[in-house]
């Protein structure tokens, strides 16, 4: 993996928001086709995470990472590269629990009174929110 890849995804979880912003590209669980959103990526004890606000349904994204874990994560700001990666929905409620906890507490940092989200709450996230750890099987 090329350097300024690695720093890219080594950018500390206070660093702006749009640093974290990346596309990911999926494959539809039905379809077949390849379907690319933009989503925010987050860091946890080394590891890298994809995940979102509480919805009271699962994620199309989500979905299709459940049924095809591979797919390809695009860092577009700073840095730009396609990196082949492979998904690992997390469902265990105690991991759950660990890593979005520290996800809320810099939701609720970054988005104060004034930004127009409410204030994050760590059990609606635990129940609601997606997860997945991205790794990346061709890096060095």
């Amino acid at each position: 993996m090329r350097e300024a890849v690695r720093r890219a995804l080594e950018v500390e979880n206070g660093a702006a928001l749009e640093q974290r912003i990346v596309d990911i590209t999926t494959t539809g669980r039905r379809t077949g086709q390849a379907r690319r959103i933009e989503i925010v990526f987050y860091r946890f004890d080394g590891d890298i995470y994809l995940s979102g606000i509480p919805a009271p349904k699962p994620r199309d994204w989500l979905l299709n990472l459940e049924a095809n874990p591979d797919f390809v994560f695009h860092l577009k700001h700073g840095v730009v590269a396609d990196l082949p990666a492979v998904a690992t929905v997390i469902t265990d409620r105690e991991d759950r629990r660990r890593i979005l906890a520290r996800f809320v507490e810099e939701f609720n940092a970054r988005n104060g009174a004034d930004s127009g989200w409410p204030r994050a709450v760590l059990d609606e996230w635990v129940e609601g929110s997606p997860l997945a750890r991205v790794a990346f099987p061709d890096s060095d």
